[in-house]
């Protein structure tokens, strides 16, 4: 609930609001704001080296880089998959490890990735974690315990200042300083001894890794060496150096000794509380083996060769101070989309086009070219509210010719093999990509909303590669899609319908599929609220 009125506050408006949110202000007036600045000198990346084993690796799959300038890639699209291969990097790093993440969560996944960290700073491993501080409320001691270690360091980006310890009194003072409060860091990078990357829409919790018990979501990822991997070290550099984050120690303060809070770590990330999942083994959808044994025998897996560029919005825009609007990473996201000549596909958990969205369909449609979205349906989104705005284009997005599908766990469980992965959990859509005349492949942290686009701070990767692009096709079975209902214009031209996809019965429903009644109706009494192309 709380995540959902954050995603929604922007868009609220009204005498009532004002007032409450004055009112809170004013409690808060007397308590304390944000430490002031201290010189210190930057702390950039450790380059790759093959002194070391994963700059070795690197160095063995990006051969060729020095005249071909691409790099090389990996898609890391199963969940097990993906929380190995992180384990993999940890463990044999031996240089430098930079973690930047929306969320880190105080669960089995969140706590193991921290022991991680810490083992690997023993080890002599520098370490360095970047955190939003959004999610942090509780875990103030647990991260004190892993920035005692003298190899590592955690820092917050645009940190709450005080009642760090709950999230309901972190509320207050998220009304009291909404205005700098309501920007974060939606990022998400993981580099290992400047070698090795992943990069695209994963967070650090055990829902996105399927080992939730209520939801889980589906995503996607790709490793990566050469090239691509400096650039993205250089990004995570200006945030760990930017003038919107602060040192954990700077923002946080515990009782207790180094040696205490140390001590308290180990307590809470043993395998009591962080229980290590079952070991991966066979290969996965793409048919290759988990990282390990792809490093262990470089040779036998052929890696991906790309052309392939990091970017990212300036950590400034948490300031309100980008220079213009074309130097966002939306931006540049809407200026790949609109140079498409045949086939726009887009993957999105939260979309909403908006009028100069809904301007850019029109065009594209306009000079033919086919347009997919594949978005969360009302039961199975964690954000709810988006549904609001998103509705309102349905059916316009269908009159121009859209192809749009919406993720439906009962539709997904249809498929055996995620049903066995899936369990009695929710599944639902996290991952963010879109291809583009299926060559290029545009993938990370960014939604296809207002939020995204106006206030987070948000990570992405643009890759030219046939041979990605049309892995993800057979991977996500775009040309021949599941797990979805594919939604339709009733006939009357007004309103639509959903029809159910891999099975023999293909359910047509008038409806919103799978939600209550009282879902419908909360909803309903929100959008009163709720202005269109605010969310």
């Amino acid at each position: 609930m709380l995540k959902l009125f954050a995603s929604s506050f922007p868009a609220l408006r009204g005498l009532a609001l004002r007032l409450a949110i004055a009112g809170v202000a004013l409690v808060l007036a007397g308590c304390a704001g944000l430490p002031p600045r201290t010189a210190e000198p930057p702390t950039l990346s450790i380059t790759a080296s093959p002194a070391t084993t994963l700059g070795r690796a690197a160095g063995a799959l990006d051969a060729s880089a020095a005249r071909d300038g691409l790099s090389s890639i990996r898609p890391l699209i199963e969940a097990s998959f993906a929380l190995d291969a992180r384990f993999e990097l940890m463990r044999r790093a031996e240089a430098s490890l930079d973690v930047q993440t929306y969320q880190l969560g105080n669960d089995k996944t969140g706590r193991l990735l921290l022991r991680e960290l810490r083992d690997a700073a023993r080890r002599g491993v520098r370490v360095r974690l970047l955190l939003d501080d959004f999610y942090t409320a509780g875990m103030d001691r647990l991260l004190l315990g892993l920035a005692a270690e003298p190899n590592a360091e955690v820092r917050l980006f645009n940190p709450f200042v005080n009642a760090r310890d709950h999230s309901a009194t972190r509320w207050l003072e998220f009304f009291g300083d909404f205005r700098r409060l309501n920007h974060r860091m939606h990022n998400k990078l993981f580099v290992a001894d400047g070698a090795m990357a992943i990069a695209g829409g994963r967070n650090l919790a055990d829902e996105y890794f399927l080992r939730s018990e209520g939801a889980n979501f589906i995503d996607f990822e790709l490793i990566m060496a050469g090239p691509v991997v400096p650039e993205a070290a250089r990004i995570f550099d200006t945030y760990w150096n930017s003038d919107v984050v602060y040192p954990l120690q700077r923002i946080a303060s515990a009782s207790g000794t180094a040696e205490a809070l140390k001590s308290e770590f180990e307590a809470a990330t043993s395998p009591t509380y962080a229980p290590p999942p079952a070991p991966v083994s066979g290969t996965d959808v793409m048919g290759d083996p988990p990282l390990g044994a792809q490093l262990a025998d470089l040779g036998r897996v052929k890696w991906m060769r790309a052309d392939a560029h990091a970017a990212a919005d300036s950590p400034n825009k948490a300031l309100g101070t980008l220079a213009s609007p074309g130097e966002s990473l939306a931006a540049r996201f809407h200026e790949m989309t609109a140079s498409a000549r045949s086939d726009v596909v887009v993957i999105s958990p939260y979309f909403i086009p908006g009028e100069e969205g809904m301007a850019r369909i029109r065009e594209g449609r306009a000079r033919g070219v086919r347009i997919s979205v594949v978005t969360n349906s009302l039961a199975d989104s964690d954000e709810p509210l988006v549904n609001i705005n998103y509705n309102r284009y349905r059916v316009d997005m269908l009159k121009l010719g859209v192809n749009l599908y919406e993720v439906s766990t009962e539709q997904l469980k249809r498929n055996r093999q995620l049903r066995t992965l899936l369990k009695k959990a929710r599944g639902r859509l996290h991952a963010k990509l879109a291809l583009v005349d299926r060559e290029w492949v545009l993938l990370g942290s960014m939604n296809l909303d207002p939020r995204s686009a106006r206030l987070n701070t948000e990570f992405g990767i643009r890759v030219r590669s046939f041979e990605l692009a049309q892995a993800l096709l057979y991977a996500y079975q775009l040309d021949d899609i599941e797990g979805v209902y594919r939604v339709v214009l009733m006939p009357d031209g007004k309103n639509v319908q959903w029809i159910g996809t891999g099975d023999v019965d293909n359910e047509v429903l008038d409806s919103e599929p799978d939600s209550s009644l009282l879902t419908r109706l909360q909803l309903l009494l929100f959008s009163w609220f709720v202005p269109t192309d605010q969310l």
